[in-house]
């Protein structure tokens, strides 16, 4: 299995229920991928920025994902809701 580990930006004034919509559609939009396991969105303990965990069955589909026309628009829409640009690690799962 391979895991990314998303840390979102901070979110813009006003935009946090907004964020959550856009986090729900995304999630509908990328099950429609092969490979996809889930993700799942993480809010902190303390502090305001979140974070999310996506889980592929392989690195090969989780960049056949990337690359497709409904990533592109996640990042466009997701370009409103930020103030700055995600980070991401990635993982294999060994154990």
């Amino acid at each position: 299995m391979f895991v990314a580990i998303i840390n979102f930006p901070p979110i813009k004034e006003g935009k946090d229920a907004e964020f959550r919509e856009w986090f729900a559609w995304t999630n509908k939009e990328f099950a429609n991928y092969e490979g996809f396991i889930g993700r799942r969105l993480l809010k902190p303990v303390r502090g305001d920025t979140y974070a999310a965990i996506m889980e592929h069955k392989s690195r090969e589909t989780f960049i056949a994902m990337g690359d497709s026309s409904a990533h592109a628009e996640a990042g466009k829409r997701a370009a409103l809701l930020f103030d700055g640009q995600p980070t991401v690690q990635f993982y294999e799962v060994i154990g």
